[in-house]
């Protein structure tokens, strides 16, 4: 039996230099954990050092208290904020002179932005005509708030990217596993591909635009010979500080606001959005390109989406 297709070979991360944004909580907690725990070494960024910090640290414990990994395997903390020019390439310089090439970037960094709960109930005074609708989100909202949403949530993709990408393609192209290109992997969301605005039409519509720009890159990247693959991942209901951390089962719907409950009737875990980076970053997703992942419970079959 071939050993090509052993899980260990499959999913082989051991050597690899990760970059998660907004890595110290939620989501994207769960994709370095998940890196790390299959032998890549991590770097998590974010504004709050103190948080990266303590993820860190816990690691460390862990590691000295368990079985010895790959050397390599760890995970370090860097300060970055992804809405920054100057942070973006400050933390590009550190890779460079550390590792000289980068292998899996993880786009994760996100916010919800302004929110219009009156949408969720019809019969709230905002929704009893359509004058008195459009005048509540009209009033309800900004331009600044819009653009905030959109500067984290889409716009850091592109410059994020645009700026590690030759480190990218440098990963690819020392690597010694046949057909291995680097990855770049955008969280996006359910949200971004449903057609209801769960509250929130600027996230919403923030995330669609980070699933398009996905797909452009992809494509001007492979067009030029850029040995970078880019793809995303649309999560559905998961644990994390936006949906206020712990989600018990009879509050998912709550959280995942559609027309339809969530078929799976509970919340995303740890194991499936990690195992799902994996496989896009590891040499199992290597033929995968200019694609969106919606790991929602079934979320989108039962709601009206794209």
């Amino acid at each position: 039996m071939s050993t090509s297709l052993s899980l260990r070979s499959i999913y082989d991360l051991n050597g690899l230099v990760a970059l998660v944004t907004g890595g110290g909580t939620g989501i994207g907690l769960m994709i370095a954990q998940g890196l790390a725990a299959n032998g890549a070494k991590v770097y998590i960024t974010g504004r709050r050092k103190a948080v990266l910090d303590k993820v860190v640290d816990a690691w460390d414990q862990e590691k000295a208290a368990s079985s010895p990994r790959d050397a390599d395997s760890c995970g370090i903390s860097v300060q970055m904020d992804v809405t920054s020019r100057e942070s973006i390439l400050e933390v590009k310089k550190l890779i460079q002179d550390k590792e000289g090439k980068l292998h899996i970037l993880v786009n994760n960094a996100g916010q919800v932005g302004p929110v219009s709960t009156f949408l969720r109930d019809p019969t709230a005074p905002e929704c009893k005509d359509p004058e008195t609708l459009g005048q509540a989100l009209f009033d309800n909202e900004t331009f600044g708030e819009w653009s905030d949403i959109y500067t984290i949530n889409t716009f850091s993709i592109f410059f994020v990217t645009t700026a590690f990408l030759g480190l990218l393609d440098k990963g690819s192209r020392e690597s010694q596993t046949p057909g291995f290109t680097s990855s770049v992997i955008n969280i996006t969301s359910m949200s971004g591909v449903i057609k209801v605005a769960q509250e929130h039409f600027g996230y919403n519509s923030a995330k669609a635009a980070a699933s398009h720009l996905t797909r452009m890159m992809a494509t001007e990247f492979a067009i030029r010979g850029v040995q970078v693959r880019v793809n995303s991942i649309a999560p559905g209901v998961y644990e994390s500080q936006l949906t206020h951390d712990v989600i018990p089962p009879e509050m998912v719907d709550k959280v995942g606001k559609g027309l339809m409950p969530v078929p799976a009737k509970r919340a995303g875990t740890a194991q499936e959005m990690a195992g799902t980076v994996i496989y896009l970053a590891s040499p199992a997703g290597c033929y995968t390109n200019g694609q969106e992942i919606v790991v929602d419970g079934g979320f989108i079959a039962v709601n009206p989406s794209v």
